[in-house]
């Protein structure tokens, strides 16, 4: 089959900007250069964070207690139904099996619709900044039924296939990697204009984070090791890129930090490569998407031991990978950084050539050949 069509359904395309929906948008976006049908299925509100590739339909949805700035489909209804019957898909993709997920899991089993399913948010990692790890078990139970009526999973590493391996997901697996668009990162994007701008001195070293301003990226780890270096050097600064509902307690927590807020395009490619380390905390990362646009950007990468990071930081090449609960050795490791050009610059070549296997085309070209493979009754 050279041409087919593709029903993609995610809990996040458009209302929010965070990684899944920007790595499924240019999926869809890959799919229909290469003339692939899509029909996206998810929730959406009246002023999206993205413009949006391809056709979404919007289904009926809420605001996430706790998180109102995401949403969770409340149904299936006909009328998307109807749509999705008029379009005839040869393949269903989930992408968050959420209630969506599940409707459209029914329906192409009773469809006869082989359905692959993509592992973007590690949802146990979640569950304790809310206090609710009591429902992990039921959880993995839940993810474990949904799963094995998968012909494929796409993971984002090796080292989540074996986490998911270890949780007792039996399943075909397939990775598919995050890519990075080196045009836009890259450390020629370094500029000491905008340092300037933003309150830096030439010999200022800048410790970043770029991400999502929520408590799940581990962002008091950020805050209690970056505090504690800028006291102690003082040519060491801290710089904040992104936005959320963290934003406003954490500059009561590091008011001598620069925040600049959200960015996109070359304005967030620039804050990359005008920075001198990368420090990001976070152990809820699938993949990691800013950890690799960091290393294409010439940066060494300080990071947490979680799934995603240490696929991508290889320890004491292109920075150091850390358990999440040794705090004293992520303030050592990045006061090394910190005073140390020559380990900083080695570094951060080191990432940069690892960063060039990574390219968006490569990676789903990779993807579309996994659908073929499905498709022929391989999968």
């Amino acid at each position: 089959m050279s041409r087919f069509k593709v029903a993609l359904f995610t809990g996040n395309y458009n209302h929010i900007r965070d990684g899944v929906s920007l790595t499924l948008n240019r999926l869809v976006a890959y799919l229909l250069e290469n003339d692939i049908e899509v029909l996206v299925f998810g929730p959406t509100i009246d002023e999206p964070a993205l413009d949006h590739s391809g056709t979404l339909i919007s289904v009926p949805s809420m605001k996430l207690p706790g998180r109102p700035e995401y949403r969770f489909s409340r149904s299936f209804p006909g009328e998307q139904k109807q749509k999705l019957r008029e379009f005839n898909p040869d393949i269903t993709h989930i992408a968050t099996p959420d209630l969506l997920g599940y409707k459209a899991l029914k329906w192409a089993i009773k469809h006869n619709k082989p359905v692959v399913s993509s592992y973007h948010t590690h949802f146990s990692s979640y569950l304790k900044y809310y206090k609710i790890s009591l429902l992990e078990p039921a959880m993995w139970k839940y993810l474990s039924w949904f799963y094995r009526k998968c012909k494929l999973v796409f993971v984002p590493s090796p080292s989540m296939q074996e986490i998911l391996e270890e949780k007792k997901i039996e399943t075909d697996f397939r990775i598919w990697a995050r890519g990075i668009e080196s045009k836009i990162f890259n450390p020629q994007r370094r500029s000491d204009e905008w340092r300037k701008k933003h309150g830096f001195e030439p010999d200022d070293i800048v410790i970043t984070f770029i991400s999502r301003l929520v408590w799940e990226k581990n962002l008091k780890l950020f805050a209690d090791v970056v505090n504690k270096i800028t006291k102690k050097r003082e040519y060491a600064r801290a710089l904040i890129v992104g936005d959320g509902p963290a934003m406003s307690e954490m500059k009561e927590l590091m008011p001598d930090t620069v925040f600049t807020g959200f960015l996109g395009g070359t304005d967030l490619a620039t804050a990359y490569a005008s920075s001198d380390i990368f420090f990001f905390p976070s152990d809820t990362e699938t993949f990691g998407n800013v950890t690799l646009e960091a290393m294409a950007s010439g940066l060494p990468a300080v990071v947490a031991d979680a799934t995603g990071s240490r696929s991508l930081v290889e320890d004491g090449k292109n920075g150091f990978v850390i358990p999440v609960e040794s705090t004293d050795k992520f303030y050592t490791f990045i006061d090394k950084l910190v005073t140390d050009s020559e380990l900083r610059k080695r570094m951060g070549q080191v990432g940069l050539e690892k960063s060039k296997s990574y390219s968006w085309d490569a990676i789903n070209n990779n993807l579309v050949g996994y659908y073929r493979e499905v498709l022929k009754g391989k999968g």
